[in-house]
């Protein structure tokens, strides 16, 4: 009687063992999964705030700066703006296809796109003139020319005007519209695809010289 007492209490014994191995074995996987879950929410969230920043930094170093701005003027008015602009320090290439001109006399607004199906685009990389070549019998006031004066490695094409590090472009202006006569206040942007806007502002020259029709405007 005795030897059946002690082996109905080592069964008792190995029942709760393997109970215990289960709840052991369950507790193990739900931690597996529960890890996998969390590595693989980490590794999505450490690429999504890689990417971010990627576009973030770009948004902030890029952009376009005004270097100066020349006018061409008919005696009363300045009929032809050129915008001697270039990408910023540390910028991304810049599209200019997708860029906006915007200049305000206070009275008239113009905005200006660039016509990839009919481009207006010279390149005066080897020197040459920017007031008088064939550009500007083409432009008309709601679309921009591109006058290149420097691009090493050829990427501002006429069909995909791409500008990067050290290339130097003019956008030429139809600004017959706007009133640009003597001591006119005007302002406006160059507004790129991406990235901080080239800033234009000045004040026009209090007369015009028949002698000298080329003025520095900004």
């Amino acid at each position: 009687m005795k030897i059946k007492i002690l082996e109905f209490l080592k069964n008792k014994k190995g029942a709760s063992g393997i109970g215990t191995l289960i709840v052991f074995i369950a507790m193990v996987l739900v931690a597996a999964v529960a890890a996998s879950v969390l590595i693989n929410t980490s590794g999505f969230l450490q690429q999504k705030a890689s990417t971010t920043g990627k576009q973030s930094t770009e948004q902030v170093a890029s952009g376009l700066q005004v270097l100066e701005v020349m006018g061409m003027h008919n005696t009363t008015n300045i009929n032809k703006t050129a915008i001697y602009i270039s990408p910023n320090a540390g910028s991304a290439p810049i599209d200019l296809s997708q860029a906006v001109v915007m200049v305000s006399d206070g009275s008239t607004k113009l905005v200006a796109k660039y016509n990839s199906s009919s481009p207006d685009h010279v390149s005066l990389t080897d020197g040459g003139s920017i007031f008088n070549n064939n550009i500007w019998s083409n432009i008309s006031e709601t679309e921009f020319g591109i006058i290149v004066i420097q691009d090493a490695d050829g990427s501002c094409k006429s069909t995909t005007p791409v500008i990067n590090k050290g290339d130097i472009v003019a956008i030429a202006l139809n600004t017959t519209g706007l009133n640009m006569g003597p001591r006119s206040d005007i302002s406006g942007t160059v507004q790129p695809e991406f990235g901080a806007p080239g800033v234009i502002s000045f004040t026009t020259p209090a007369t015009y010289l028949n002698n000298s029709k080329v003025v520095q405007l900004q």
